[in-house]
């Protein structure tokens, strides 16, 4: 199991969202705790570190480290 941490302003982000997109987007943050390649798309080119989360109405851009076992939310998007 992975660690969740957020950068200040994405956790801003993700706090003002509506409820319902909230709400999606934590979930989606819970299976990439679990299991962050499996459950995210890559971030620009393939790689293991640089990955992307995606709701229907949101986007979050991940660091995931994994010697320390962490998944860093570096930027949040609500897309309305």
């Amino acid at each position: 199991m992975y660690r969740l941490k957020y950068d200040q302003a994405a956790e801003a982000v993700h706090e003002a969202m509506p409820p319902a997109a909230s709400e999606a987007l934590t979930l989606a943050l819970a299976d990439t705790c679990r299991d962050p390649l499996a459950s995210t798309e890559p971030y620009g080119e393939e790689d293991e570190y640089m990955r992307m989360v995606i709701t229907e109405h949101a986007f979050a851009v991940l660091l995931i480290g994994h010697t320390l076992k962490t998944v860093t939310v570096l930027q949040i998007n609500y897309l309305g």
